[in-house]
């Protein structure tokens, strides 16, 4: 139905964008009603809360930058996905091809946002830059995009960076925005549930390690990566965090 009444350039931009703002909002504005409401605290990494005012901001500059910013940036980007392959043709790729694309994404994306986010947190490009996403020391899950537009335009090339090299099928571009979206999500929710993926995948960050880099202040925060772990662990950009997280377990076996 899709292929047969919209063209590739609507799907490929206003289709991916509406399915981004989706999956975003449906599952970020959850943790802004656990927040308020103070339900599940027990599982709530910080004791601070943000106000309903700071909630608002976050939703309202969102709702800007992902109009303004966003959405002429898939715009813009479509002829150079078109140029790299990219199609929504019948057949579709086959669940092989989607998983290793997108094992492949995650990879690249990982290495490049690592090196990108740590760039952002030198002295002058903090500053003017990415104090903006800072602005929510304590983060929920729509605050993972909430950021200055140069931002998202720099670090949202760790993100297509993987899609523009394979010239993937829009079935396998729209999977993949959509488990980043969630990831990123997840990472700023603020919560620390038992069935959080980090419990469960060992090089898995998730929430309880991202909630650390927005706790400290910009020259010893660390933990720069964005979905897995080990490109602080190789740099030693995880120490601060790896020592706290040491100390909690030893003065729980203490109390026990």
């Amino acid at each position: 139905y899709l292929v047969t009444h919209f063209s590739d350039f609507q799907l490929a931009c206003i289709g991916s964008f509406l399915l981004h703002e989706s999956v975003f909002f449906l599952s970020g504005l959850p943790f802004i009603y656990l927040e308020r409401h103070g339900f599940l605290t027990k599982y709530k990494i910080q004791a601070k809360n943000n106000t309903p005012a700071a909630q608002g901001k976050c939703i309202t500059r969102l709702l800007l930058y992902h109009f303004c910013v966003n959405l002429p940036l898939m715009m813009a980007s479509y002829p150079v996905f078109k140029a790299m392959g990219m199609r929504s043709s019948f057949p579709l790729p086959s669940w092989k091809e989607v998983s290793a694309q997108i094992l492949f994404y995650f990879i690249i994306e990982d290495f490049v946002f690592y090196w990108g986010h740590r760039i952002l947190h030198s002295k002058w490009l903090y500053k003017n830059v990415h104090s903006v996403h800072h602005e929510y020391a304590t983060p929920f899950g729509l605050t993972s995009e909430y950021a200055h537009p140069a931002e998202i335009l720099f670090l949202g090339f760790a993100t297509i960076v993987g899609p523009a090299l394979t010239g993937p099928h829009l079935i396998t571009l729209w999977l993949w925005m959509v488990l980043r979206v969630l990831e990123t999500v997840e990472a700023h929710c603020g919560y620390h549930f038992p069935w959080s993926l980090s419990n469960f995948l060992p090089l898995y960050g998730g929430a309880d390690f991202h909630d650390y880099h927005h706790r400290l202040l910009y020259t010893k925060s660390g933990n720069y990566s964005s979905t897995f772990v080990y490109m602080d662990w190789i740099f030693g950009t995880d120490k601060g965090y790896r020592r706290l997280k040491s100390l909690k377990e030893n003065s729980n076996l203490k109390q026990t």
